[in-house]
């Protein structure tokens, strides 16, 4: 935060951003964005124009005594981060967004039948799965509908439909639908089909966008020129919204942590009788209980202390039960630290309410570690539950203390998620090979026995294939790096786990 008496043309970056004005009690008043925010700030820290603008903006650069500078790597990155801060502090000179005019999502029940895509403006903790903000609203109305088509998902509204919709519908009959409903697609295959689409959607496009390319050329070679140039712009939409470039959109200033004030407060606040020095959090993330993975993060002295993060795959717990899980990986954890003879932590945190603390808890009794202690953060109103029962503890939004748990609540979720994200990824790469002719069971276990994954496969050559696999001969080689990709890409490299 530079003081505006500080403003210096030359200390200011030539690249797109955000900025905020302050007011001389820090309070933020004004949120802008900039293709070139030495430009941008140049223009408001002319002494004339305080004299010769409008009310408003004359009354705009006298309030301002502070400026933050945000750089982006975009202009449509700059608009959605601009969004976000003028919610977030609803500064009182942003009058032309006061409508609330939000960014389009992409809204997914997983806990449908069948699930479909929906476009939606609010994020609600609903137990949906969100994606986005898109700033481009036209581009990802033709996305959803692409995408939509290509892998066959339904766009009825029923919950879950069934004889009587299929008969008022011709999705099927012209062939943009699989049509789950009336059963010429298993839940299982439509549920592929599903993840296939968010794969795309996460970013991961390059199949995608190798199929779009080969469609362009052929209809251009054909001097089919309308359907070419219809593929072209699919294509450039694809990767304007989904593209590599645009995983995760807006890079977010980078977060600082209460630190050692924040275990201090906590300490009063929970009544311990030591600071909580060492903190550990887990949470849970899974695909309607397929690649059900947990986490476990650590902070020390109020900042992460990655080199102990730890994944966890679930062993014993079949289908959705998260209070199962959370008490496998909290009983595994500790299981571990007591044979090892590892310090363990002075406060433990579960993502959850009631339901889950209590389980991890009867983990710690069966361990012999009920002093250890052990609370619940439950998302929705921030509260904070205990083994003594009784109403939760509501702390101060604005406290070092919920910070705190906040931050090492929202690492745990980060760090469960990219691994499950990880996991599908493998697991919908993987199952490529069932789509190929002459591949059964057996020779796709044999593939990914001697490479790994699809992925590493994807690092060598046909020849490596047929050389380290008996039974594929140079045809069939030729025929799976073709439907994979070939080409290279990264190794896998998963996270410790426990």
């Amino acid at each position: 935060m530079f003081p505006r008496s500080a403003y210096r043309t030359s200390d200011i970056p030539n690249t797109p951003g955000v900025y905020l004005f302050r007011d001389r009690l820090g309070t933020v008043i004004y949120v802008g964005k900039a293709k070139s925010l030495r430009r941008r700030l140049s223009s408001y820290f002319q002494p004339a124009r305080s004299r010769t603008e409008d009310p408003k903006l004359r009354s705009l650069i006298h309030s301002i005594g502070f400026y933050e500078l945000y750089t982006v790597r975009s202009d449509q990155e700059s608009l959605l981060l601009e969004s976000q801060l003028i919610k977030q502090f609803n500064p009182r000179f942003n009058i032309l967004l006061r409508d609330d005019k939000r960014f389009l999502l992409l809204k997914l029940d997983l806990k449908a039948p069948y699930p479909r895509f929906v476009l939606a403006r609010v994020r609600k903790d609903d137990g949906c799965q969100y994606y986005g903000p898109y700033p481009i609203a036209g581009a990802v109305r033709d996305m959803l509908d692409f995408i939509t088509r290509r892998f066959g998902l339904r766009i009825c509204t029923p919950t879950e439909p069934g004889e009587a919709d299929y008969q008022h519908c011709n999705a099927d009959v012209i062939r943009y639908c699989t049509a789950p409903c009336v059963g010429k697609i298993s839940p299982e295959a439509y549920r592929e089909r599903v993840d296939q689409a968010v794969a795309v959607i996460e970013g991961r496009t390059n199949l995608l966008v190798a199929e779009l390319k080969e469609k362009m050329q052929a209809a251009a070679a054909a001097q089919q020129f309308e359907r070419a140039a219809r593929w072209r712009d699919i294509l450039q939409n694809l990767e304007t919204t989904f593209g590599a470039q645009n995983r995760g959109f807006t890079r977010m200033p980078r977060r600082s942590y209460p630190g050692a004030e924040g275990v201090a407060e906590l300490q009063r606040e929970l009544g311990l009788a030591n600071p909580p020095e060492v903190i550990e959090c887990f949470d849970n993330s899974n695909l309607m209980g397929e690649s059900a993975v947990s986490s476990m993060v650590c902070f020390a002295g109020g900042q992460p202390a990655r080199g102990e993060y730890r994944h966890f795959r679930i062993k014993t717990v079949a289908g959705i039960d998260d209070f199962a899980m959370m008490a496998e990986i909290v009983k595994r954890r500790y299981e571990r630290l007591l044979a090892e003879a590892h310090r363990l932590p002075d406060l433990v945190v579960i993502d959850g309410g009631a339901g889950q603390l209590h389980a991890a808890y009867r983990s710690l009794t069966e361990l012999n570690l009920e002093h250890l202690p052990i609370i619940g953060l439950a998302k929705k109103q921030e509260e904070i539950y205990t083994i003594a029962g009784g109403e939760p503890i509501v702390l101060p939004r604005h406290c070092a203390s919920l910070k705190l748990l906040q931050a090492i609540r929202d690492e745990a979720h980060r760090f469960a998620i990219t691994f499950h994200k990880a996991l599908r990824t493998k697991r919908l790469l993987n199952s490529l090979l069932d789509e190929i002719p002459g591949i059964g069971e057996k020779r796709k276990r044999e593939i990914l026995k001697q490479f790994g994954s699809v992925r590493q496969l994807r690092r060598h050559d046909s020849a490596e294939l047929v050389r380290r696999v008996p039974g594929i001969g140079a045809r069939l080689a030729e025929q799976i790096m073709q439907h994979i990709g070939g080409g290279s890409a990264p190794p896998d490299t998963p996270a410790p786990e426990d």
